[in-house]
């Protein structure tokens, strides 16, 4: 019994449904409750990072359940499975955020590893956290299926005092009650009203950042990421999804045809532009490799130099995910991209059609407060800047988003921290004067391992006021929620011997984010002396498992902090098997 859209004899579930020899296979697949006809259909993978670690992942369960009617209903046969998720808001500011980095690439390998052992021919990802969304969205681009991908939703914001807060506003109180300025009681009051749904976080951190993303460079239909996740009206986006990845699978359109070097370019464009999360750069460098396409922290910040930034959301900004939904959400962000001439079109979308055909589509006007035009935008260029030196001569990222240019400079003595739990117990004993530059490193991929973000330590210093008064520089990951002038993915890190292994207390660091700059005032023969004399990588506590593991394979920040070496030398293409 066949489906005469779909030639069985391509697709790789042939291997496990088709002929005499695969008779004990389908024996299983009877066990379960599979029809004749569905055995014969194309087999598409429902993978969900559903845990019970946060709200960020806890409706992906039953939103997959939707994915899977609209595969049945596009003449497929679903199979769903789960990943592993770690949460970042759960593991911030100690030892659990070495894990975070670490599980985007678990999550890439076990989706791959579960679609290849199970001969599935398409794919449709559910991802609701920061690391499960470009973990799941590399996994596509690496195994290069017919591939849908969808967002979990944003968390609803909490209220208090008439005003929208997010958990953002919880971390940088922990500063202020440390400062005196906030009693046991209005913390406790504010812990409890922060966070009053299922759903990511709900500014433009790092899991909207990479939602906005999933639309921009194909891989989700449009204005998917938008809805809030506890909004019921989401099971429409996961039906749709499950029928356009059966649409790609009848067509021949991968994952590889839709994530191409222009699709990067207008993902990078949609980062800027809404001052998303330094994440960003780290995140689209990796999902290239996968592909096999040169896209480095470089080319990315060359992208966020001349994108004008017109999106008002937190942190940088006053708005939260929900409202950029009802404002029109990615589309309308997209069509004001291309009025300034600033995206792709030819580009092709998971529904089959070009970007420039589903911008035609958009009829929604900006709503000048959440969405401002691009011909007025808030600043004439990305809220994310690049930065490179002899500090780091493989560059560093900062968000601007917010900021004024005349804080978007800074000159001061390095103040050197070995690791972020010795910088956090300093901030929290105000042991540091206004002028330095606070410096933590250690923290890298590699050297940490695990790359952590610093979000405890720059919200203690928000919360105490000292946000404008202070920079900070890391090798490590900055969370999507940060403000303030704070430098990350200085590369090489300091395990690798890069300038930032070599600094001292009063070194004069200068970090310019309008030229582009980040530098120490240092002769190349005082570095070269000093790297003569480095007594090399700071030895770590990880010396198994899967931290020392990662911490053997990971590459530089630069090119995505990736494990493997991607597309550029495969030599076996899943699909064709």
């Amino acid at each position: 019994m066949t489906n005469s859209r779909f030639d069985k004899s391509r697709l790789p579930s042939r291997h496990v449904t088709e002929g005499p020899a695969r008779a004990p296979h389908r024996s299983y697949f009877y066990a379960m409750g599979i029809t004749e006809q569905e055995i014969h259909a194309p087999w598409v993978g429902v993978a969900t990072c559903w845990n019970e670690a946060a709200p960020c992942n806890i409706a992906l369960n039953r939103q997959a359940q939707s994915v899977k009617q609209g595969v049945k209903k596009g003449g497929g046969c679903p199979r769903e499975f789960t990943t592993i998720t770690v949460t970042d808001g759960i593991a911030m500011g100690h030892e659990g955020m070495r894990s975070s980095l670490a599980s985007r690439d678990a999550i890439a390998d076990t989706v791959e590893l579960t679609m290849r052992g199970h001969c599935y021919d398409a794919l449709v990802g559910l991802a609701g956290c920061d690391k499960s969304l470009p973990g799941m969205m590399m996994a596509m681009v690496r195994l290069n299926v017919p591939s849908v991908f969808i967002y979990g939703g944003s968390i609803l914001p909490g209220k208090l005092n008439g005003r929208d807060v997010v958990v953002q506003d919880v971390f940088e109180a922990v500063g202020q009650h440390q400062a005196g300025n906030l009693s046991d009681a209005e913390l406790d009051i504010l812990e409890r009203v922060a966070c009053p749904s299922a759903g990511a976080c709900g500014g433009q951190y790092t899991a909207n950042t990479m939602a906005c993303v999933s639309e921009a460079i194909g891989l989700a239909l449009p204005n998917s990421s938008g809805m809030p996740a506890p909004y019921e009206s989401r099971d429409q986006y996961g039906m749709a999804s499950g029928e356009a990845v059966m649409a790609l699978i009848e067509r021949n359109i991968r994952a590889r045809d839709i994530v191409t070097r222009k699709s990067l370019e207008n993902a990078a464009r949609v980062v800027a532009c809404t001052g998303g999360s330094t994440n960003g750069g780290l995140h689209l460098p990796a999902i290239a490799h996968e592909a096999g396409i040169d896209f480095d922290l470089f080319d990315v910040c060359d992208i966020f130099r001349d994108t004008p930034y017109f999106v008002n959301l937190r942190p940088g900004g006053d708005y939260v995910a929900k409202d950029l939904y009802e404002a029109g959400g990615v589309p309308v962000v997209m069509r004001e991209l291309r009025r300034a001439g600033l995206i792709h079109e030819d580009c092709i979308t998971a529904t089959g059609r070009t970007m420039g055909e589903e911008l035609d589509r958009v009829d929604r006007e900006v709503d000048g407060k959440v969405i401002h035009p691009v011909a007025t935008p808030l600043s004439g260029t990305g809220g994310v800047v690049g930065l490179k030196g002899n500090l780091a001569p493989d560059g560093a990222i900062v968000k601007v988003a917010g900021m004024k240019p005349e804080d978007q400079v800074f000159t001061g003595p390095a103040r050197v921290f070995e690791g972020e739990e010795q910088a956090f117990a300093a901030v929290q004993k105000r042991d540091y004067a206004e002028g330095d530059v606070i410096v933590i490193r250690n923290e890298g991929p590699a050297g940490g391992p695990g790359m952590r973000e610093m979000l405890a330590t720059t919200a203690a210093l928000s919360g105490q006021g000292m946000g404008k008064k202070v920079a900070l520089i890391t090798d490590g990951r900055f969370s999507g929620a940060t403000r303030g002038f704070c430098v990350g993915h200085v590369g090489p890190e300091a395990a690798h011997g890069g300038p930032i292994a070599l600094l001292k207390d009063g070194d004069m660091i200068t970090i310019d984010a309008i030229s582009g700059e980040i530098s120490v005032a240092l002769s190349d023969d005082e570095l070269a002396r000093r790297k003569g004399d480095w007594g090399g990588a700071r030895p770590t506590d990880y010396a198994a498992g899967a931290l020392w593991k990662y911490a053997q394979l990971v590459g530089g920040a630069r090119w995505g902090a990736v494990t493997h070496p991607g597309a550029a030398k495969e030599t076996h293409v899943y699909m064709d098997q």
